[in-house]
């Protein structure tokens, strides 16, 4: 499972999750040092990752659809959508990226010849607005999108 990359309709589009960032670098043609996001299962998950600055503690935890980039530059983004959380659950931590080439709209036919395992529930597949990202340092917070 660490080398698969699933197709699924996560919290806010269809996107790619995978445990190895590598393969998800090579499939979007992206620089394999580049970061990429973690979608992770839980606030207490985010701990064993992160130190969420003391004064944004309250936010990072009501905040929904929401992206975080940390003081460590690492993104993080806790799933609430129960659906999408249920998988992330099995091990706690993915790699995510959207299911589309880079600067491109979501093509159907690219996403799943680019998976491994296409994760298919109620929801179907729609593309829909990208989280937030909001990039926090010690004392403030920036938008970044």
């Amino acid at each position: 499972m660490k080398d698969k990359v699933f197709l699924t309709q996560t919290d806010t589009t269809v996107g790619f999750l995978s445990q190895n960032s590598q393969k998800l670098a090579k499939l979007k043609n992206r620089e394999a040092n580049k970061e990429f996001l973690k979608v992770i299962d839980s606030l207490d998950t985010l701990k064993s990752f992160v130190r969420v600055p003391k004064k944004f503690r309250k936010i990072v935890k009501n905040s929904k659809k929401t992206t975080f980039v940390y003081p460590n530059k690492k993104a993080f983004r806790v799933i609430f959508d129960k659906t999408h959380r249920e998988f992330i659950k099995k091990s706690r931590c993915f790699y995510s990226t959207s299911a589309n080439k880079s600067g491109k709209q979501f093509e159907l036919n690219f996403a799943i010849k680019n998976c491994d395992i296409i994760i298919y529930d109620k929801r179907g597949f729609s593309e829909q607005s990208p989280s937030k990202i909001i990039k926090l340092s010690k004392n403030r917070q920036k938008r970044l999108r």
